[in-house]
């Protein structure tokens, strides 16, 4: 580690060992110590599609200034994360093992082809020829041809193959396993009491023979292994062709991104270990790692519910934000004060009934939204499709850059096209993530404009499950500034901040933001060297933007407060310069911590944003985002009041020090757990106002 920054990337990995360490914790229910394992397995794939792949391309180049920006030389980096990255696959290791004798406690087993009845046997062979058969392309292997083309993100097993009484060299194929058409678990016949899941590969392991019968083998040797590719694309400069054109071929041209990751069942053939290898072309300088029997872990965030009912806590459950709880029409709410909506403790029903009852009235006239992530069958679509029918003219920002979402937005975008939407598709070299919706209405010759800022997508599973803010508003002001920035999406050739810089409310990115934190710090920095209080609490998911933190650092030697709830990339380190030390904790829990919050004390004013935008390089400059001032004093105290909560946290707070030890904070007095007093200090609210309102009546 430098003095003044640690890297990127290890601090990212230092995030993903606090997911471990959420499965490793024996207080977490067993479903959901599974669970993070697989997010666990998931997050550590991308890491290595995107952030192990571009280290590995920076090392092409030798530039000093490349070499700064991650902060370390990227040889110095790659080496230290093969080591980390090692380490805590051994340790996942453990953990899952721990996972399975915990779970044989629950009389819950995980059958391969070696420990099954005979009616199981049965069954699988039967599954296989109905279900799997169809979908097992065998390729057999030789040395003089080129390797089969191997997609990204599959599972595949690798096959030895002989005759007991045969001297020669054994025979090699490789099988994809079928997992995307056919889900990875299988629910086995099971005696009373009992729960048996077999694992997709394991039922193709066990028919190997009938799979090979032609060739007459009768010696088998199976084992799993994946390969992680490269999944960055440039998209080409062809000014003939338009931008989706070039996203489509992009997305097809990742089936030739290099092999950034290559693991493998420590027990596999050793001969068909170095044939592997050298077939995709793999050297010394690509993570080449060994692991357990199980691989493609991911799987697991989705396990079969096969234990036995555990009651939810009423604390993991959503409840009506009470605003609403007397079934008035959201629109009128809003029409008449700013509501904030916390999530997953509020119902996301609002956000999905506004639109719906803008789809239905007549007075509306059009609709603005932008569209990142949305879920599989996405309510908010099937609202703005509706919309169209009932003759509005609705605006859907889509934008196809949202890294691994390319393919899914594709097919958005068509789907809204054909309804009659009108689609806009971003503008050059910056990607859109600000969330935003704004809708306008005619009443009585008179426009009325109405909407939302939110911190995280407009996606109504997520909601269930990450932590976000959205401001529902009618601020005449912030309505304006939402159109700016469709304005700008309309017209995508203009400069984007020359088209920003007239926004007078929302804080906007490329460029306006980062000037407006920077005149917030600066003006607290003023306040600490008056002897005056100073102080900040910023809450982002990720902290790399070097500008940024050497503007923390000047603020902390000056004396101001820095309290900061960071949830991954955590750049910054603490310095004996510093008068007033940094306070960082980072709290990972069931809820993913998604929101962006900043506060600034501002000479008792006490400023709070809610943000799209993260403290990142790529957010600030590279991107479109936009944050929204809180002006209503309860909504200020109540995300005061939440910031809090979580930096009281000493369940699932980890310290963010020098050295990314991950050390839970220590419990001084009762214990306090963030999320689920969250839950409790917005239902007391919620059931206070209620109350209130029935004694009114």
């Amino acid at each position: 580690m430098t003095d003044q920054f640690n890297p990127r990337d290890i601090t990212w990995l230092a995030f993903n060992e606090r997911v471990l360490q959420e499965a490793m914790d024996e207080s977490v229910p067993l479903p959901l110590r599974i669970r993070f394992l697989g997010i666990f397995s998931n997050n550590l794939d991308e890491f290595f599609r995107v952030r192990v792949a571009g280290l590995k391309r920076a090392m092409d180049f030798k530039n000093k200034i490349l070499s700064e920006s991650f902060y370390q030389p990227p040889s110095k980096i790659l080496k230290n994360i093969t080591e980390i990255v090692i380490e805590q696959q051994a340790n996942f290791n453990k953990t899952w093992d721990k996972i399975q004798e915990e779970m044989a406690e629950k009389n819950v087993f995980i059958k391969t082809h070696k420990n099954l009845n005979r009616q199981q046997r049965d069954f699988v062979r039967s599954y296989f020829d109905e279900e799997v058969e169809s979908n097992v392309i065998p390729i057999l292997l030789h040395q003089n041809t080129p390797m089969p083309y191997l997609r990204d993100k599959s599972l595949y097993i690798g096959v030895a193959m002989r005759k007991k009484e045969w001297q020669y060299e054994s025979r090699y194929a490789i099988i994809e396993v079928p997992s995307r058409i056919l889900g990875r678990f299988v629910l086995l016949p099971s005696e009373s009491g009992e729960k048996n899941v077999m694992l997709l590969e394991d039922v193709i392991i066990a028919n190997l023979p009938y799979i090979f019968s032609y060739f007459g083998y009768d010696d088998f040797e199976a084992h799993c292994f994946k390969v992680t590719k490269d999944a960055e694309f440039d998209l080409d400069n062809d000014i003939r062709t338009t931008l989706v054109e070039k996203i489509e071929k992009a997305v097809k041209s990742r089936r030739k991104g290099k092999p950034t990751r290559f693991t493998f069942d420590k027990n596999m053939d050793k001969a068909l270990l170095e044939f592997l290898i050298k077939k995709l072309q793999l050297t010394s300088r690509d993570s080449i790692i060994p692991g357990a029997k199980i691989h493609n872990f991911k799987h697991f965030m989705d396990f079969p519910d096969v234990f036995k009912a555990i009651e939810k806590p009423q604390e993991r459950t959503s409840f009506t934000h009470p605003d609403f709880a007397d079934g008035q029409r959201v629109t009128d709410v809003v029409l008449r004060k700013d509501v904030l909506l916390t999530f997953p403790y509020h119902s996301y029903v609002p956000v999905i009934d506004l639109l719906r009852e803008a789809a239905m009235d007549p007075d509306v006239k059009t609709i603005q939204i932008t569209a990142y992530r949305l879920a599989s069958n996405s309510k908010i679509v099937n609202a703005l499709i509706n919309a169209v029918r009932n003759g509005k003219d609705v605006t859907v920002m889509v934008e196809l850059r949202a890294r691994f979402d390319e393919e899914n937005n594709l097919k958005w975008k068509e789907r809204l096209e054909v309804e009659g939407v009108k689609v806009l598709v971003g503008i050059p070299n910056k990607k859109v993530h600000a969330k935003l919706c704004v809708i306008k209405k005619r009443v009585n010759n008179k426009t009325m404009q109405y909407g939302f800022v939110s911190t995280g997508n407009f996606n109504e599973k997520t909601a269930k499950i990450y932590g976000d803010n959205l401001l529902m508003t009618c601020n005449r002001s912030i309505m304006a500034d939402i159109n700016k920035v469709f304005n700008l999406f309309r017209k995508p050739k203009l400069n984007p901040e020359e088209a920003l810089k007239n926004c007078k409310t929302l804080v906007v990115c490329p460029k306006y933001m980062r000037e407006k934190i920077e005149w917030h710090i600066n003006k607290e920095i003023s306040e600490a060297k008056a002897g005056r209080k100073a102080m900040m609490i910023i809450k982002v998911n990720s902290l790399s933007d070097r500008g940024l933190i050497l503007k923390l650092y000047e603020a902390a030697e000056a004396g101001v407060t820095i309290k900061m709830i960071v949830r991954g990339i955590y750049c910054a380190v603490n310095k004996k310069s510093f008068k007033q030390p940094i306070e960082a904790i980072s709290i990972v829990d069931e809820y993913l911590e998604h929101s962006r919050i900043m506060y600034f004390y501002n000479k008792g004013q006490e400023d709070i944003y809610i943000s799209s935008a993260d403290w990142m390089t790529r957010n600030l400059d590279y991107r479109v985002e936009a944050a929204v001032k809180i002006t209503s004093k309860p909504l200020k105290n109540e995300i005061k009041d939440l910031l809090e909560i979580q930096l009281k946290d000493n369940i699932k707070a980890r310290i963010l020090d020098n050295k990314l030890r991950n050390k839970y904070v220590k419990k001084d007095g009762r214990e306090f757990r963030s999320q689920i007093e969250i839950y409790k200090y917005l239902k007391n609210k919620a059931d206070e106002q209620n109350q209130r309102r029935r004694k009114a009546l």
